[in-house]
């Protein structure tokens, strides 16, 4: 399909671009982002919010300026990453089920390309970039390095690469859909300087072509256009509906305002105050040992104390706290919430289990991504090894979301051995290449077999004698 097809003119490109765009509404992505980061623009630190006081002497005059306290905490970018480790802490299957050889290199290529673009932390970016601004794109494109290299397995001078697209680094992201839900083109507005000079560019791409437009003076015009040689849309998108701290930012609002004016209450009733009443006839100077204090008849010397310890306080910040956490489904693996608790392996699973629940809803969104990266993948597989094009389009790759755990081998191993009635459950081979300490797992259980073979001969020589 070309753009044409979708705005049935080429002539009117304001209109042209008004119709690639849809109805999509640009995202706020400053409220996010005051929202996100601990900056100057973040509401609680703001100083036209929670301004400075000034200090009156005894004529009323400013003397200078009280700064209040502007205590900001974090809590979304935890919120973020942890469910950015949750969902990606460990990398994505590849699920495939090869019949010959040919489709082991297929998938061995798959795997490679996925290497060569360290696949892993890209993963976690796209998470990232769909949790704190709610979406997310990828494109896939062939780079020709004019050297003939057999890194995926056959004879290509090209590599594959990946770029991510996002609204927090400044681009509007604009899937365009058919009445049916299938994406037939998609559109992304970015700015570049030249010369000093902001331009604005408008890019789409379409099964059969890309298309870029230049916005100069105020007037669009064709920048630059090229095939798409895989027949697919090679771009992914992925999208929520909010922002991962959206249900519990006002709480997050609340305790930093909470926090804040306690600590503007600590500091004025922190310190000790001493009070004095009726005739002093002498202090203690600083410092001085063995200090008195002489009074006046009648006088009397007192510390203001604070009858009414803040309770409520107390208990609304914690509450506050529990439920940031418990809402947006992150747990709390700080020293003090798991010191004395007996963690083992059925004990972690518990404690993050709320985790592993909210991964299983974001497999609504990255299961379809996912598959769809692996589509395209596989389209630019075929297009550079021919040989392969018909074995590539049949072979099913089904990529599998892993959410991340510490486990317990001792307590899993503990439950086998006693259901196997004590019996051992792996070999003395497959113990050492599970180890992890040695390189030459197969060298080393060798090793191994010999010196019990020297000790055996060993002993049955003893014997004889």
């Amino acid at each position: 399909m070309k753009y044409t097809d979708i705005t049935g003119t080429e002539e009117d490109l304001e209109k042209v671009i008004k119709k690639l765009k849809g109805v999509k509404s640009d995202l706020d992505i400053a409220t996010f982002k005051k929202q996100y980061d601990v900056s100057p623009t973040r509401e609680i630190l703001d100083t036209s919010l929670r301004p400075d006081k000034p200090i009156l002497n005894e004529r009323n005059e400013t003397q200078g300026v009280e700064r209040p306290n502007r205590l900001a905490f974090p809590l979304q970018k935890r919120i973020v990453g942890s469910t950015v480790a949750f969902s990606f802490g460990k990398p994505v299957l590849l699920n495939c089920e090869p019949k010959d050889e040919t489709d082991k290199a297929i998938l061995e290529a798959v795997k490679q390309i996925m290497d060569d673009n360290k696949i892993d932390s890209h993963n976690r970016k796209v998470a990232r970039n769909v949790a704190k601004c709610t979406e997310v794109a990828e494109v896939w494109f062939p780079v020709n390095t004019n050297e003939v290299h057999d890194d995926y397995g056959f004879d290509t001078s090209f590599k594959l690469r990946v770029q991510v697209f996002s609204p927090w680094d400044g681009n509007k992201l604009y899937p365009y859909y058919d009445q049916t839900g299938d994406m037939k083109a998609f559109s992304r507005e970015f700015t570049q300087l030249e010369d000093g000079n902001e331009i604005t560019f408008f890019e789409t791409y379409t099964d059969e072509e890309k298309i870029v437009w230049k916005r100069v003076q105020g007037v669009w015009g064709e920048f630059h256009k090229e095939p798409i040689a895989i027949g697919k849309i090679p771009v992914i998108y992925g999208h929520q509906e909010q922002v991962e701290w959206h249900d519990v930012q006002s709480l997050i609002k609340r305790l930093e305002e909470l926090m804040s004016n306690f600590a503007d209450t600590n500091d004025y009733n922190g310190s000790p105050i001493l009070v004095l009443t009726g005739q002093i006839l002498s202090m203690a100077k600083k410092g001085e040992s063995g200090k008195m204090v002489q009074l006046d008849q009648g006088a009397k010397a007192e510390y203001a104390s604070w009858d009414h310890a803040p309770e409520s306080i107390k208990l609304e910040i914690e509450t506050l706290v529990r439920f940031v956490y418990s809402l947006s489904q992150t747990p709390d693996l700080s020293f003090d919430s798991v010191k004395g608790l007996d963690i083992s392996g059925i004990a972690m699973k518990f404690l993050f289990s709320d985790a592993h629940l909210k991964v299983e809803e974001k497999r609504e969104i990255f299961d379809a991504y996912l598959q769809r990266r692996i589509n395209v993948v596989k389209a630019y597989v075929a297009m550079m090894a021919k040989k392969w094009e018909k074995e590539v389009r049949k072979l099913k790759i089904k990529p599998e979301i892993v959410p991340f755990l510490i486990t317990n081998e001792k307590d899993l191993i503990d439950l086998l051995a006693e259901a196997s009635g004590g019996k051992a459950l792996i070999s003395q081979e497959t113990a050492v290449e599970q180890s992890g300490l040695v390189k030459d797992a197969k060298g080393e259980y060798q090793k191994i077999k010999n010196e019990q073979k020297e000790t055996a001969d060993l002993n049955k020589l003893e014997s004889t004698f």
